[in-house]
């Protein structure tokens, strides 16, 4: 490796300070974007000598990121215990073939003291985490529920449909319509009944809602913490794309991503709580509480109607009922499933057998 690298160990003390400096945010390519940076120092779960992260730099290139920070596991003693989720690991395409991606990474497990959660992780380093000394402790599937074809999903793995790009595109326009007139007309009757009222952050009666249904979590959940995960001022707009100084390797920036918290209301009585993230065509699922059995239909059409009206073509989950639900229900093309593993280190002590790593646990996007 080159005499002129740096790894550095990035705390919340030093990412507040890069804020005020500006530091990560002057080149082509940032770690991860600005507004990430904010709200994640804004989040008194995280003390100022937890680590945010592990950078590498040859000189001032950054040529490896290691993203993770620290969260609350629930435990039998009511004792929270603190672990580290680690959401990302990159390294430069240059490097791909070094040891430096190894290193960096066994940094960033030693300055956790080895308390690491990783929610799920690439196909292409599966061998890597095979001959790691971590266990899994929970499978799911990952659910894409297609209600269009989507072409530029397509031409991103086929990449010889380029060329009838607009004819797909076309094709996809119908089906989409024809689609969208079905479920909405579903949804007429049913919908009916509902109000919404959406929320930037929560109030009292919101979080007694949702409280009981997230006492048993893998993550430790209070109203503080769920008003930060789900503050939209962790993305960022930027209606001229191309004039934007840098890009991120977090996702949190484009010309359309913004998120929406919203109440469903039957009888001026909360029903349900939804939580769900725009990102183009992509609708990702971040909370989807019901509290009564009765109402599980119902708050479906709710989700399935902010869905339409957002103009999105895809629904993003890791929650099997609610992907089941939906299409039984709904008119949709296909559903691609994958199974995720969640992992822990074997010197991360997680006291819960029984669980599931639901989609609110680790969900950072």
């Amino acid at each position: 490796m080159s005499k002129d690298l740096q790894v550095i160990g990035l705390t919340k003390k030093m990412l507040r300070e890069a804020i005020d400096k500006n530091t990560y945010w002057k080149n082509d390519l940032a770690p991860l974007p600005k507004s990430k940076a904010i709200w994640l120092v804004a989040n008194n779960r995280i003390e100022d000598d937890d680590y945010c992260g592990v950078l590498g730099y040859e000189g001032d290139k950054m040529i490896s990121f290691i993203f993770m920070f620290p969260d609350l596991l629930n435990a039998n003693d009511d004792q929270p215990k603190k672990v580290y989720w680690m959401i990302s690991w990159w390294v430069h395409k240059s490097y791909k073939d070094t040891v430096l991606g190894t290193y960096i990474y066994n940094e960033a497990v030693n300055l956790t003291g080895k308390q690491v959660l990783i929610k799920s992780y690439a196909e292409n380093v599966t061998t890597f985490y095979e001959k790691q000394p971590f266990k899994v402790i929970a499978s799911r599937l990952r659910h894409t529920i297609f209600f269009s074809l989507d072409a530029s999903m397509l031409i991103g793995r086929f990449k010889f449909l380029k060329s009838f790009k607009f004819i797909l595109d076309r094709f996809d326009s119908v089906v989409g319509s024809m689609i969208r007139f079905f479920n909405r007309s579903k949804l007429k009757s049913s919908v009916k009944e509902l109000a919404y009222e959406y929320v930037n952050q929560l109030d009292n009666d919101t979080w007694r809602f949702i409280a009981p249904l997230c006492k048993s979590d893998l993550i430790y959940k209070t109203k503080e913490y769920v008003d930060w995960q789900i503050d939209a001022s962790q993305y960022l707009q930027t209606p001229v794309p191309e004039r934007h100084p840098y890009k991120s390797l977090q996702t949190g920036i484009s010309n359309n991503i913004y998120l929406h918290n919203l109440k469903i209301l039957k009888d001026d009585e909360i029903i349900g709580f939804l939580s769900y993230v725009v990102n183009y065509n992509e609708f990702n699922v971040k909370y989807f509480l019901v509290e009564k059995e009765e109402n599980y239909d119902i708050c479906v059409d709710a989700l399935i109607e902010n869905f339409i009206k957002q103009g999105t073509t895809f629904i993003f989950t890791d929650d099997t009922k609610l992907s089941d639900n939906i299409t039984k229900r709904f008119k949709t093309i296909f559903t691609h499933k994958v199974t995720k593993k969640g992992l822990a280190h074997n010197d991360t002590k997680v006291e819960t057998e029984h669980f599931e790593m639901l989609n609110r646990d680790g969900h950072f996007y």
